[in-house]
């Protein structure tokens, strides 16, 4: 669905409610030129007991963080940029929810040392359904590995969400798309796996789950410590810290991404390889009903998980 087709209407731009086509900016807008900006990807669920944010603080701590590593300095407040959004919220009336904040170095001069810069900062929701879609959810995703690698923690930082390291994701998954795949998966700089271009992966051998760890060129995805919680909590092994490699990825019993925009989506094919049966394995499907159960009415241990609207 293209913007052109939702009837939303509100962006909050800088302190102030906007009109979605008039929330604009300099077209020499640091941000735009040099990608200097942070962001985080969340989404509100309707849930049983109304419209509630899934992980709103935990958002949050990462986009202040992922500012902080940049030397960027958000003139706004967790209060404010919390009422911004529950506001933008029901304003537009949506039970449920894509939720997208930014903070970016805005006009004032285009060295690249950005402290002369202002610090801008917009939030915007929209309708959003399955990022990989329907199919993917239930009968698990067509992947290819890319031939781009993920950059190292030494080169930009991994733990923060910036918006100009995700050109890295944009040609994997440009390149993926073109060779007839849904998504790609990304090796790091040692040939191990990172994780997909804007999910981390996870693996099932012998009813164990791993996923790859912080230091494996991945950013520590929020979904990704949500179901490494859930899945301990139904009983399972995990190990959250592994490094995995390609050759393991065509032998797994089962392989499935996390994110906030994929969810829980299974892996099927690895390179037109079947990985397991060639569909949902029975551990991916017992996390993913669990997860979605948990979005839909949540249990009182994880009722902290949720802001509600």
């Amino acid at each position: 669905m293209g913007f052109e087709e939702m009837d939303v209407g509100t962006i909050w731009l800088d302190g102030e409610f906007v009109d979605w086509a008039d929330a604009s900016v300099h077209v020499l807008t640091h941000g735009l030129h040099y990608g200097t900006g942070v962001f985080e990807g969340v989404r509100c669920y309707e849930t049983d007991d109304g419209p509630a944010i899934f992980r709103w603080d935990a958002h949050l701590d990462r986009l202040y963080q992922s500012a902080d590593v940049y030397d960027m300095e958000i003139p706004f407040d967790r209060e404010t940029l919390t009422d911004a959004t529950t506001t933008l919220i029901r304003t537009e009336e949506l039970p449920s929810c894509y939720i997208r904040p930014i903070a970016f170095y805005g006009y004032g001069m285009l060295g690249l040392n950005p402290s002369d810069c202002p610090v801008q900062v917009a939030i915007a929701v929209w309708p959003w359904g399955e990022y990989l879609g329907e199919e993917a959810i239930q009968e698990g995703a067509d992947v290819a590995i890319s031939s781009w690698r993920k950059y190292g923690s030494d080169q930009i930082p991994t733990n923060a969400k910036t918006t100009g390291a995700y050109v890295n994701s944009v040609l994997a998954s440009l390149e993926a798309r073109g060779n007839g795949y849904l998504e790609a998966i990304v090796l790091n700089q040692e040939g191990n796996v990172a994780e997909g271009p804007g999910e981390n992966l996870f693996l099932v051998r012998d009813g164990e789950i791993y996923t790859t760890g912080l230091a494996e060129s991945i950013l520590d995805g929020i979904t990704r410590r949500s179901v490494i919680e859930l899945a301990r909590d139904l009983g399972y092994s995990v190990y959250d810290q592994a490094t995995i490699s390609r050759g393991e990825l065509y032998a797994a019993d089962e392989l499935f991404f996390t994110g906030t925009a994929a969810e829980v989506t299974p892996i099927r094919t690895v390179d037109d390889r079947s990985i397991g049966e060639g569909t949902k394995g029975p551990v991916t499907d017992e996390i993913q009903t669990q997860f979605f159960e948990m979005l839909e009415a949540p249990p009182d241990r994880y009722r902290d998980w949720f802001h509600y609207v």
